[in-house]
């Protein structure tokens, strides 16, 4: 790694941002946060370690990140504490290099980490073992390891989906999902040699049975080929929920919530099944361009939904016990699958793949129903702009361990849309920003991530224009610094004033296929007050011991809490006389992760208003 001096380090953080490689902390003492830096830029493969900046906060007055030097008044001091605490806290001792530089006539000090040898990785802290006292530099930020992580440590690590799955054999493979593996296979390859197999024998060669009991399937055979029947016994949450909510947010109506299809069955037939199923859904518009006589026919791209889906089955961890949800609102289809991206957020749509499920993902591959070089997020956005679609954007949540694809149907317009985003025509505005306001209105918010995946641009240019957006009153910022996001400004939520220009690269379409513009300062829940509870509730929460370690009786009455309206954390904590953290930490993170809730704002997981509601009773 190239020596920086600090001055050199200050600017790079002004023009690009923190980065995978440069991190600023404006304490002065050597915090946790700090090791934990240290352990990230140690254990990160190939990054070669990293910088950290001791002195050094971010503005938070400004919208565009800057950062400012912080006096350190006691350098000495906190030298002999990091270099004490380098030496004992982790599996084996490492030593930083730690200099005292000045920069704008503040002292600060400059920590670089070097990567360590990859014999002396994982690198921890003691007192918390593997895999939680890990850490791996994922973009700008220092996070947990869990056995996702590990796998990168080891050279010899065999991938989860070659797990042994007891008491299954060959009796529970379906021969349809066999047949459906020949044929596709046949397509990419007449000849390929795995054709001439017996049923036993490809299983074996693609890595679908126990190694040590090649009667028994592995997790790889029973998910890729298994019979619904078998999946149902040993695997009763691996199935994917096709879930249809009228409007476009998250139970809109309590007495009519939504409607769901459970899928199940081996993957080479499920995805078939779901795709043709979001299709039928799916209403077709029509664009006329300027000098043609003859309408084409525009709609989602089936392979931009495939890549969606395939994506989704392909790298959903395994580990976790929970469906795959596919959510079709009115306006946008969300897919959530279990576990979180491998590859860092900001790298997604570059070259290069990390897979979690190498056996799985080569069927995949080798039937041509997935890429094989990293790029299927990248196909999908062209993909998307070719049908004159909002680009996909894409969120990947560690500490919920899931990964959401967001499809965005905003060209199914009627006359009156069309004419509601011409009102903004003498703006200037470009195509970037033009998409940023119809995300904000179908979508109810945006922020610099999701305006960057939108827009294929950089930190600073996302910020640019979000602020010119701002500046027009189209947009109103909310939060601070690296948690700013947007909601609609007082321009964009009022009607249409001048609507004589004419509408821009959009046509009428051939029927009515959204609900019309609505008033987005309406849609926000008055969540300033808790929830009314009853009596019976009320006895029940005082009937609670004053450390109740039963978590599903406590699970229940959260979700009574929940049950009728959108509720913040603050209100369920006051109501369980509990702390806020404490309640996030032990019962609505977990039930997030198993369904038992719902964000109010799942395209924001850290809004300052985030609430829980409970997940409504299914219509058949």
């Amino acid at each position: 790694m190239k020596d920086y001096t600090a001055e050199e380090l200050f600017k790079l953080l002004n023009q690009q941002d923190e980065c995978d490689w440069i991190e600023a902390k404006g304490g002065h003492e050597s915090s946790h946060s700090v090791m934990e830096t240290v352990c990230a830029f140690a254990n990160e493969p190939s990054l070669g370690g990293g910088y950290i900046l001791l002195g050094v906060a971010e503005d938070k007055a400004s919208l565009i990140p800057q950062y400012k030097t912080v006096h350190i008044t006691d350098p000495d001091s906190f030298q002999k504490d990091f270099v004490s605490q380098c030496s004992s806290m982790f599996n084996i001792p490492v030593r930083p290099k730690v200099t005292v530089e000045r920069v704008h006539g503040d002292t600060i000090i400059k920590v670089r980490v070097d990567e360590l040898s990859l014999n002396q990785k994982p690198f921890y802290f003691k007192a918390d073992g593997l895999p939680q006292g890990a850490y791996r530099r994922i973009g700008p930020t220092d996070q947990r390891c869990n056995e996702d992580d590990l796998r990168v440590f080891y050279a010899d690590y065999q991938g989860y989906d070659q797990t042994p799955v007891t008491g299954t054999s060959l009796e529970d493979i379906d021969e349809n999902a066999l047949k459906r593996y020949r044929t596709l296979r046949e397509k990419v390859n007449a000849a390929a040699e795995e054709l001439s197999y017996s049923d036993a024998e490809l299983l074996e060669a693609l890595g679908c049975v126990n190694k040590q009991n090649k009667s028994e399937l592995n997790l790889s055979g029973l998910v890729l080929f298994g019979s619904s029947k078998a999946l149902r016994a040993h695997m009763p949450m691996l199935r994917v929920d096709y879930i249809r909510v009228p409007g476009n947010v998250w139970v809109q109506d309590p007495d009519d919530r939504f409607t769901t299809i459970d899928m199940r069955g081996p993957l080479l037939t499920l995805v078939f099944r779901l795709i043709e199923a979001i299709n039928n859904d799916l209403p077709r518009g029509f664009l006329l361009s300027d000098g043609e006589m003859q309408a084409k026919s525009v709609g989602l791209p089936s392979k931009a939904l495939r890549e969606a889906i395939v994506n989704a089955v392909m790298h959903r961890s395994y580990r976790e016990h929970r469906p795959i949800q596919v959510i079709r609102y009115d306006n946008r289809i969300e897919i959530i699958n279990p576990g979180y991206s491998l590859k860092a957020e900001d790298k997604l749509g570059e070259p290069g793949s990390e897979t979690r499920n190498p056996f799985i993902a080569a069927v995949f591959h080798e039937t041509n129903l997935a890429e094989t070089k990293g790029s299927g997020i990248r196909a999908m956005r062209k993909l998307m702009a070719s049908s004159h679609l909002a680009p996909p954007t894409f969120d990947s949540d560690r500490n919920n361990n899931q990964f959401v694809t967001r499809l965005l149907l905003h060209h199914f317009l009627d006359q009156q849309d069309v004419d509601w985003l011409a009102q903004f025509a003498g703006l200037q505005l470009n195509d970037s920003q033009k998409q940023a306001l119809i995300f904000v209105r179908e979508v109810g918010a945006i922020d610099n991530h999701k305006y960057r995946q939108m827009a294929d641009c950089d930190t600073l240019k996302a910020s640019i224009e979000l602020r010119s957006l701002k500046n027009h009153d189209l947009l109103e910022p909310k939060g601070k610094g690296k948690g700013t996001y947007y909601i609609a400004g007082k321009k964009l939520s009022t009607p249409a004033q001048d609507l004589s220009a004419p509408p821009q690269e959009l046509s009428t379409l051939a029927q009515h296929l959204s609900t019309p513009p609505q008033d987005l300062s309406n849609l926000a829940q008055d969540l300033s007050t808790p929830p009314t509870i009853s009596k019976e509730l009320e006895n029940r929460i005082n009937e609670l011991n004053q450390r109740e370690h039963d978590h599903k009786k406590v699970g229940e009455i959260i979700k009574e809490i929940c049950a009728e309206r959108a509720v913040k954390a603050s209100h369920i904590a006051n109501i369980l006389g509990k702390g806020e953290k404490y309640i996030k930490r032990q019962y609505l993170k977990e039930m997030i992760k198993s369904g038992e809730l719902k964000y109010l704002h799942p395209e924001l997981i850290n809004h300052p208003e985030q609430a829980y509601i409970k997940k409504g009773e299914v219509k058949r």
